[in-house]
């Protein structure tokens, strides 16, 4: 159907429900903090924290569905997935569903805000940086992933030297490689 400006009508448009739009997040002006170093940094975290939140939920679900399947035993679940069970939620199945419950919101606010950390200062470094050297390039990535990788280790319950030490070359090489290769794809 053509309107009186010739272009075409599409009842998709009308029905699509504006409550599920969120104004800014594509654009990335959901913070107005009055720098744009603190708007990215925030804008970052709070997007990060979300997908941890929802990955964190997501886990326990997966772990409880298998165990109540019966795939939860050692002969049903392959080796490289029954060493991730002691990330769990360990006091998830409390005495009482008010225990559970906060145990789960403690846990899920920490994965949250596990991820938030990482993308805020990941985001904030490589923003930094980029203004420091007026170059954005992969020795950026390599310099905040490395330190993104540190203070993400910080956090774990019980760091060693050498778990820091892991980290910080793993996220400056996952970083590095993802600047490099984000040209080819």
């Amino acid at each position: 159907m053509l309107n009186s400006g010739g272009s075409v009508n599409t009842h998709i448009e009308a029905l699509k429900p504006s409550s599920f739009e969120f104004p800014g997040f594509e654009k990335g002006d959901m913070f107005d903090l009055g720098h744009p170093l603190l708007n990215r940094i925030a804008e970052s975290f709070v997007k990060a924290a979300g997908i941890g939140a929802v990955q964190a939920v997501s886990r326990e679900a997966y772990f409880t569905a298998t165990e109540a399947s019966g795939l939860g035993s050692s002969n049903g679940t392959p080796p490289d997935i029954s060493g991730h069970k002691k990330n769990r939620f360990p006091d998830l199945r409390g005495g009482n569903s008010s225990k559970s419950l906060e145990a789960m919101v403690k846990h899920t606010g920490k994965e949250s805000l596990q991820w938030g950390l990482a993308a805020g200062v990941y985001s904030g470094l490589t923003y930094g940086l980029k203004e420091a050297r007026g170059a954005h390039d992969w020795k950026n990535s390599a310099v905040a992933g490395a330190i993104t990788g540190v203070a993400l280790a910080l956090t774990s319950d019980c760091s060693s030297h050498e778990q820091i030490v892991q980290c910080a070359i793993t996220g400056a090489a996952i970083s590095s490689a993802a600047n490099l290769l984000s040209g080819i794809f």
